[in-house]
């Protein structure tokens, strides 16, 4: 019997639920098969042999997303304001992802981040415990791993210590956080902010808009979340995923990577390594972007691979806009006319997360299509 035939004859006689069970219940996540010392991964993070077989290929090593210098951005220097302005929405419209250089977050507190989420994840496991839980809806801050354990058609190789200031007007409980890394979360909530600000104040200007039109729609209540996501290095890569592929639900999504890598972005029906650029910050759009934006920005799909080498961090500061209010969004008027109607009609943010956490990973890219105005007959 050749390997793939032990694979499918082993995943069609075992017990899914109850190994998902006893996963969930032992509460120390990917770490904790890690630690134990298994040395082929179980059942429940195999993925189907059929998706894995229409895998797209990897793309050659001469491609890779756009590096934007923000040195000498300023508000003197309006014509370089504009340039990089329109360099931002070329890279939209050709990858959905870029990467940002001179960014003006400090170095030192991107390395403090990385560490500090680092320390969580490796602290003893009763401690990191009692932040376990499945409830990510009345939650601020938690660990856990894969949210859609239960409904994906395979387990990703990861844990996640997650930050969700969501629904709570932008504000986080200090005594919430973990005392491990409660200072740093604080300290890179601002500076998140600040450059959220200005990247959105770029795409507005880029799109011919006044320059706080989008900023203003995604500060709302100052919804935002954090998810530092842990990929531990992995026995059998080549069987399981870091992360599934999907499109963020967000506005703009700024991610912070260590040098290990494994995130790629489908570029031309090929995945292609987003390299880590030292001091560099990546940034990309998400679907909530999207619709307001009636698709002149699209959102990108990307994923994680899983990799023999470990353990890959990942820091990732979700703009979301206003959630649980009873502000509508809807695609911004002056980006539609008669030769351009609206794609998709009015919904609220909280409508397209609740939509989010009902569905796989894998599932989340068909969200856009349930919010489309054909999709319910009132279009053309």
């Amino acid at each position: 019997m050749d390997t793939q035939n032990a694979i499918n004859e082993t995943q069609s006689s075992y017990d899914r639920i109850g190994e998902l069970k006893a996963f969930d219940e032992g509460k120390l996540g990917v770490k904790g098969l890690v630690d134990a010392g298994i040395k082929k991964i179980p059942n429940m993070f195999i993925r189907p042999l059929e998706d894995r077989l229409k895998d797209f290929g990897t793309s050659s090593k001469n491609k890779s997303v756009p590096i934007i210098d923000f040195a000498s951005l300023s508000d003197e220097n309006n014509d370089r304001t504009a340039e990089i302005a329109k360099e931002i929405i070329v890279a939209s419209k050709e990858w959905g992802f870029f990467q940002v250089i001179n960014h003006g977050v400090p170095e030192e507190l991107l390395e403090k981040m990385i560490d500090r989420c680092r320390m969580f994840h490796e602290q003893d496991a009763e401690m990191k415990k009692k932040f376990y839980t499945r409830d990510f809806q009345s939650k601020s801050v938690y660990f856990f791993s894969n949210h859609d354990l239960y409904k994906s058609k395979a387990a990703c190789w990861r844990d996640t210590f997650y930050v969700n200031a969501r629904h709570t007007g932008g504000e986080v409980d200090p005594k919430e956080l973990p005392p491990i890394c409660k200072d740093v979360i604080l300290e890179y909530i601002n500076p998140m902010h600040k450059l959220g600000d200005r990247i959105l104040m770029l795409i507005s200007i880029g799109l011919g808009l006044e320059s706080e039109c989008l900023g203003n729609m995604a500060k709302g209540t100052k919804s935002w979340s954090i998810a530092n996501n842990y990929y531990l290095a992995c026995p059998e890569p080549e069987l399981t995923m870091g992360t599934d592929a999907h499109v963020d639900t967000s506005f703009i999504t700024i991610l912070l990577q260590d040098s290990i890598g494994g995130l790629q972005v489908l570029h031309e029906n090929k995945w292609v390594d987003i390299e880590p650029v030292t001091g560099g910050l990546i940034i990309n759009f998400g679907n909530i972007l999207q619709m307001i934006t009636n698709d002149m920005i699209k959102g990108a799909c990307h994923r994680v691979i899983a990799k023999s080498a470990g353990p890959r961090l990942s820091v990732a500061f979700f703009f979301s806009g206003v959630f649980s209010s009873e502000k509508i969004h809807g695609p911004i008027k002056e980006l539609t006319s008669e030769d351009n109607p609206s794609i998709y009609r009015k919904f609220s943010t909280e409508e397209i997360i609740k939509s989010f956490f009902s569905k796989s990973l894998e599932e989340v890219g068909d969200n856009l299509d349930y919010f489309k105005l054909k999709y319910h007959g009132d279009g053309n």
